[in-house]
């Protein structure tokens, strides 16, 4: 088991990208779309993908290939966050670690080529295992269309709204479905991560910004009062102006990566204690690696 390494801050940006560079193969970091899965065993199941607050399967938001070095056992490695977009829950939110030796059944021992194939194929809901993937979100679909046989689903509640949303013409237990898988409003506008090293910034850099974003809120107020709200600054106007402070350095970031890294906080609610925080059920303790900040979530798992 390999210690926590604390290196620089990664920063993740979207960008468009050609469908091509966003398949399993390529090994992507993406958001939204379908989950480009990186090994075709131990997918989870619907019930691992089952909302814990309201029940509704969880929608796929993004992916990030973060292979650990030293480790031949996660030479490749993703990370998967899914999320409840089930309005007025929004709660759930999970994540998925899955990681392959160099040499594995799946990929070709050398890196992927950086040239388009000849041909873009569509996006496939058969793995080559034999193992179906849902129509709608891409993830495990034990279930089938009773009149066709050839549309899988992850739930009652996907094979429903994809029957509402064109299915119910297409479907004909004698013909061959069309291969376009459509894009559906239950997935997340698809993107690719693109990754930067985070500048450095000394601490009284940032104390200072931190102190000119309080005073430029605060330009409405009775001049009167500013000595008394500075006195009285509570500790969750800190945290706050701080996490907003080090966004602003890079506005456009949708998330901050390293293994190791300590988190930046956008509350001082809720903020774990070491104690708080379960091993690993292999009995690792868990360390943070990367943050959704644009989505104001955070994530920690087990290296």
């Amino acid at each position: 088991m390999s210690s926590a390494t604390v290196g620089p801050v990664e920063l993740g940006f979207v960008e468009e990208a050609p469908a091509w560079r966003l398949r399993s193969e390529q090994f992507p970091s993406k958001v939204g779309g379908r989950p480009a899965w990186l090994s075709q065993a131990g997918l989870p199941g619907p019930a691992d993908l089952a909302c814990g607050a309201c029940g509704h399967p969880l929608a796929f938001l993004l992916q990030l290939y973060a292979p650990v070095s030293g480790r031949t056992d996660a030479f490749h490695r993703a990370v998967f966050l899914f999320c409840c977009r089930e309005p007025p829950c929004c709660a759930g939110l999970r994540v998925f670690r899955n990681q392959l030796p160099r040499k594995n059944d799946f990929y070709s021992y050398e890196p992927p080529s950086e040239n388009p194939p000849p041909e873009s194929e569509p996006f496939c809901l058969q793995l080559k295992s034999g193992t179906h993937l849902c129509k709608v979100c891409g993830c495990l679909g034990p279930k089938t269309c009773s009149r066709c046989h050839q549309a899988h689903y992850c739930s009652k509640e996907h094979q429903t709204l994809d029957w509402k949303l064109g299915h119910k013409q297409a479907c004909a237990p004698s013909d061959i479905l069309d291969d376009k898988i459509p894009d559906h409003s239950f997935l997340f506008p698809e993107f690719e991560i693109v990754i930067e090293t985070e500048d450095e910034y000394p601490p009284e850099v940032l104390e200072k910004e931190v102190a000119s974003e309080l005073i430029g809120s605060m330009d409405e107020a009775l001049e009167e009062e500013l000595d008394s709200l500075a006195k009285h600054e509570s500790k969750e106007d800190k945290i706050f102006q701080k996490f907003k402070t080090l966004i602003a350095l890079e506005p456009e970031q949708i998330l901050r990566y390293g293994r190791g890294i300590a988190p930046i906080w956008i509350s001082g609610e809720n903020i774990p204690e070491e104690k708080d925080i379960p091993n690993c059920p292999c009995g690792a303790k868990r360390i943070f690696e990367f943050q959704a900040v644009s989505l104001e979530m955070q994530q920690l798992h087990c290296h």
